[in-house]
């Protein structure tokens, strides 16, 4: 999957995300949609983080996760601003 973060930067995750770190950022994709604010996402990210891969241990988030992250709070934020229901349906 390529995520475009900004306008000049695109991140590969088969590329760049470790399989723990892909498996902590397709949790990070699910919270995105139904979180209510983004405090609660980053809780939830953190939490993500702790946890890792099947119970595995803590995922230390790399620079293009972290990207990431930043790029997913951005959109919750501009969901919340927009008054967008948190648990609505994508078709």
């Amino acid at each position: 999957m390529i995520i475009h973060v900004d306008e000049h930067t695109a991140i590969d995750t088969e590329q760049e995300f470790d399989s723990a770190e892909r498996h902590v950022l397709q949790k990070l994709l699910c919270y995105k949609i139904y979180v209510g604010s983004v405090s609660e996402f980053r809780e939830k990210t953190e939490k993500a983080l702790k946890v890792g891969w099947n119970d595995s241990g803590p995922v230390s988030a790399s620079s293009p996760l972290k990207q990431v992250i930043e790029h997913i709070e951005k959109e919750i934020g501009g969901r919340l601003a927009n008054n967008e229901d948190p648990g609505r349906r994508i078709e």
